[in-house]
C-alpha cells in the first residue's frame, strides 16, 4: 500500500544567531520545540500554510518567504506500518525586527534560541538539521566578509 503524504509547512525566523521556536501544546509533538508551522488546509499552498501558521502561533507576519528544504516525516508503529506521513516544506522568512512574538494557537510557549540551546532542547531532527545548516552558512558568510 502506498501512503500519500499530508502537506505541512514550517517557517524559520532568525534574529542574528538565534532562531524562533515554539513549544507544541498538542500531540503528536506535544512539549517539543519546533519552528512555527503545521498542517496545510484544503486549497492552501505550502507557502500560504507557512505564513498562516506563523501568524496563528506567534502573531508575526512573514515577509520575503523562500523555500529552504523539504522533509518526508514518516512515523511507524512497532510492526513497521506507517502511522503518519507528512511532507514538510520548510521556509525561510523575515519579520519586522521590532515585532514581538507571542505564543498562541497550539504553541504554549516560544523563545529565541541559539544553535547551542537547540542542541539541548527536545526538537525534531529536521529543526536541528536546518539550524545547523543555516548557522554554517552564516559563519561562512562572516568569514568571507572578514577577508
Amino acid at each position: 500500500m502506498t501512503e500519500t503524504p499530508k502537506p505541512a509547512s514550517s517557517v524559520i525566523i532568525r534574529r542574528k544567531d538565534t532562531f524562533l521556536l515554539v513549544r507544541r501544546a498538542n500531540p503528536p509533538a506535544r512539549a517539543m520545540y519546533a519552528f512555527p508551522g503545521g498542517k496545510a488546509e484544503a486549497g492552501e499552498t505550502a507557502e500560504q500554510a507557512a505564513i498562516r501558521e506563523l501568524k496563528e502561533e506567534t502573531g508575526l507576519t512573514a515577509e520575503n518567504v523562500t523555500l529552504f528544504s523539504v522533509y518526508d516525516l514518516i512515523d511507524r508503529n512497532e510492526t513497521g506500518a506507517v502511522t503518519s506521513f507528512y511532507r514538510l516544506s520548510v521556509f525561510l522568512a523575515e519579520v519586522d525586527d521590532r515585532a514581538i512574538a507571542t505564543a498562541a494557537d497550539d504553541a504554549d510557549d516560544l523563545g529565541w534560541f541559539t544553535l547551542a540551546d537547540i542542541a539541548r532542547l527536545n526538537v525534531p531532527s529536521s529543526v536541528r538539521e536546518c539550524a545547523e545548516a543555516l548557522d554554517r552558512e552564516r559563519r561562512n558568510t562572516v568569514a568571507k566578509e572578514a577577508h
